[in-house]
């Protein structure tokens, strides 16, 4: 729980189509399904690959239109994405492929503009078809690619509502030849060096290694503010470089060059570019051959130096190490039940010890209150619900900011805050909560989530963190959803607000939720998705996803702090936050 996130608008309803329209189309795709196998010659060795295959989507309207439903065979069944863009829908083919031509059947409300793309790790991308002119119905497109994980992204809708597929069908042969269907990562965790390195306090321990360590909490930066500087990898034997992939710092190369080289000495340029764009920059088609990759930059966009999170080179041989799996991506709606507390509890008891840590002290963010261990801030009332409860209240001896209306730095309130850690933590899935917030000025209840490698020893915010509800009291009518990492973080956070407009989230409780995995999350107010992140969106215009291991959950009613200000004449204690259940699925 931070500083107040940066805001977007509140996606519209969807109003109800006519029941005909829906009928005829469906007819007609079922029929036109039939057909599309002839609808255009295809080599003698295709086959369709994605039939029944995993599939995950950035999103689903609802239940009744999961991702498995364009994958099925069934052409009177679909896939249907919520009302924002952009949104994607990917089928893990099982292993590589070589993919030649994709049918895509399109409810009514089609793409307009959208990729397909192929990725041998669900995590980087290469485009094999682009339009921005989709006309919907069905379309059989002749591609060339190859990968493991082939993904329709959709970047812009006919119509104001989402990106619906009847089938979503995946031709081609097993294997692949290259460039790209053999290609593995080469640069994981290999020999790196560069013309100079930062370690001090303005970037510690920001060395080469840190570029290619497979940790996008973690960078290499110059301390010599000056061009040219280099970066470049040993891959340990000969290799030919089919894509690199720079994850830039906002101090990044606006020129630069890609160079391989058989000794480190003498270099070949096989890219180059005077119009870098920072971020997540993905260079493809590339072919060179060498032992060592080396980023060349001449022009800093900044007067700072040259710094990168991640520095990855794509190819065939060298002598590359695995980097460690991700988890398993869940699918959803996910359903299968792996946490959950409904705080039943007799009245006055603390919540079950054997799921929840108390965690008393001082808060952060300039916050007044002091967290306590005892039942009077924290306790179960006997009727289904946990109450973290703020009062106004003393505590001796303890250290606060000061406070606007006593003047002191004792601090002048008191309040509850718990968590998961070291009882349950995870990665990927479904969390959700049922809670009635607090709604006076200067309070702040949350639920959210913290990497759990913060608790050991990695700092804030490279640890990352996922806010799935924040309310300040001098919103009443609003709660926000956030994600804040090394990039963006703070008042710059990732996220957006879901609003009631005339109407205050403390007068009743309301469901909030996010759905997680290695490409989305998608944020949730009483089932109705507002929110959703896109991997590879945030990567290109805001900086790293670091949200690829367990987190733990947090539950906390804070009082005062940076975002909601400091209890003034209006406020009323105590402060009741109320948490019907939490649960997680997977």
């Amino acid at each position: 729980m931070t500083t107040a996130p940066t805001g977007a608008a509140v996606r519209p309803q969807r109003h109800h189509r006519r029941v005909l329209t829906r009928l005829l189309t469906a007819l007609a795709l079922a029929v036109g399904a039939l057909l599309v196998p002839f609808a255009s010659a295809a080599p003698a060795a295709e086959s369709l690959l994605s039939q029944n295959k995993p599939v995950v989507a950035t999103s689903a309207e609802n239940v009744a239109f999961p991702a498995t439903a364009a994958v099925d065979g069934n052409a009177g069944t679909r896939w249907s994405s919520t009302f924002s863009d952009p949104q994607s829908i990917q089928v893990d083919l099982g292993a590589t492929a070589t993919v030649s031509r994709v049918v895509l059947q399109w409810e009514a409300a089609y793409a307009t503009g959208f990729k397909l793309q192929t990725s041998p790790d669900g995590n980087a991308w290469t485009d094999i078809y682009a339009t921005t002119t989709g006309t919907g119905g069905t379309q059989n497109l002749t591609v060339n690619g190859t990968g493991r994980y082939v993904r329709m992204y959709g970047t812009a809708r006919a119509t104001q509502y989402g990106y619906s597929l009847w089938e979503f069908q995946v031709y081609g042969t097993p294997g692949g030849g290259n460039p790209g269907g053999g290609d593995v990562q080469l640069s994981y965790n290999k020999p790196a060096f560069a013309s100079t390195s930062q370690n001090d306090g303005g970037c510690g321990n920001c060395l080469p290694g840190k570029a290619v360590d497979q940790d996008p909490a973690t960078r290499w930066a110059t301390s010599a503010w000056s061009d040219p500087a280099w970066i470049y990898i040993d891959l340990g034997a000969t290799a030919t470089i089919h894509k690199v992939i720079l994850q830039w710092d906002p101090a990044y190369a606006t020129a630069y060059k890609l160079q391989v080289s058989n000794d480190a000495a003498n270099w070949s340029d096989i890219y180059s570019t005077t119009t870098g764009k920072g971020f997540k920059e993905t260079i493809s088609n590339l072919n060179g051959t060498g032992r060592y990759v080396r980023m060349y930059g001449t022009t800093r966009v900044s007067q700072y130096g040259y710094s990168l999170w991640e520095f990855q080179v794509f190819g065939t041989g060298g002598a590359p190490a695995t980097p460690p799996a991700l988890p398993a991506n869940p699918s959803f709606p996910a359903t299968r039940l792996v946490f959950s507390d409904e705080f039943n509890g007799t009245n006055g008891t603390a919540p079950d010890a054997s799921k929840w840590t108390t965690d008393p002290g001082a808060g952060v963010n300039n916050e007044l209150e002091y967290y306590t261990t005892g039942n009077k801030n924290l306790y179960q009332d006997g009727t289904g619900n946990l109450v973290l409860e703020a009062r106004k209240e003393v505590t001796p001896g303890s250290a606060c900011p000061r406070d606007p209306l006593s003047g002191s730095t004792t601090c002048q309130y008191t309040s509850g805050r718990i968590n998961t850690y070291g009882h349950f933590d995870f990665a990927y899935g479904h969390a959700e909560a049922r809670i009635k917030v607090t709604g006076t000025q200067g309070l702040w209840p949350a639920f959210w989530m913290l990497g759990s490698n913060f608790k050991n020893g990695t700092a804030w915010p490279y640890s990352g963190e996922i806010d799935i509800m924040e309310h300040v009291g001098k919103v009443a009518d609003s709660v926000y959803s956030t994600l804040h990492a090394p990039a963006y973080n703070g008042g710059g956070g990732y996220g957006a607000p879901y609003t009631l407009a005339g109407q205050n989230f403390a007068d009743a409780f309301h469901t909030y939720a996010v759905d997680w995995d290695s490409t989305h999350m998608t944020f949730y107010v009483d089932g109705n998705a507002f929110f959703t992140v896109d991997r590879n969106v945030l990567e290109t215009t805001r900086g790293p996803w670091v949200y690829d291991h367990p987190f733990y959950l947090i539950l906390n009613n804070a009082v005062g702090g940076d975002w909601p200000g400091a209890p003034d004449a209006t406020t009323v204690f105590p402060q009741k936050m109320l948490v019907d259940y939490v649960r997680v699925y997977q």
